[in-house]
């Protein structure tokens, strides 16, 4: 699915965010540490390479909502944004906080003149977000930054699952920006 806002295209594949070779920047799902772990942390770092993890290193830490950026090491990408979200039911308030990465990681990739990102579904896995109000926050907090957008032409949702799709489908069909 695909529909385009203000001249930039927002689209929904299913698949993997460390295999998006057409995408300039992907977007880790990261802990605050900024290491290598379970879920999309995990396998961004293992396609990356321990040149990640090394470049990460003095980053951290991060807090919910922060974003910051490194290069790709072996991805197929130009970048990695690495945004911390919301653990569901500690880190309050949560919507804000999601929004906030979504927001802080297209601002960074706006600074550094990215074309195109790809974002996983941020907190919806081991963080317990449940994924129809990660997709809404997710959608609103992007429509809310695009006027902002010089550069970036191509925001891409990475998903799971064909249910994740749906649900994104729906969100993305229903929200007006």
């Amino acid at each position: 699915m695909e529909k385009t806002i203000s001249g930039i295209c927002i689209e929904l594949v299913r698949g993997d965010i460390a295999s998006q070779p057409d995408i300039q920047a992907v977007v880790n799902a990261a802990n605050a540490g900024l290491r290598t772990g379970g879920g999309v942390a995990g396998a961004i770092h293992r396609a990356a390479g321990p040149g990640l993890e090394q470049e990460c290193s003095p980053l951290a830490p991060i807090s919910p909502g922060e974003a910051v950026i490194t290069g790709a090491h072996n991805l197929p990408n130009d970048y990695v944004i690495h945004c911390l979200g919301p653990v569901y039911g500690r880190d309050k308030p949560e919507a804000r906080l999601l929004a906030d990465c979504y927001k802080n990681a297209l601002r960074l990739a706006e600074d550094n003149r990215i074309e195109s990102v790809a974002f996983p579904a941020i907190s919806s896995g081991a963080f317990g977000y449940p994924l129809k109000e990660a997709a809404e926050v997710a959608v609103t907090a992007i429509f809310m930054v695009v006027p902002e957008l010089q550069h970036v032409k191509k925001i891409r949702f990475v998903l799971f699952s064909e249910s994740d799709m749906d649900i994104f489908g729906t969100v993305l069909s229903s929200l007006e920006p």
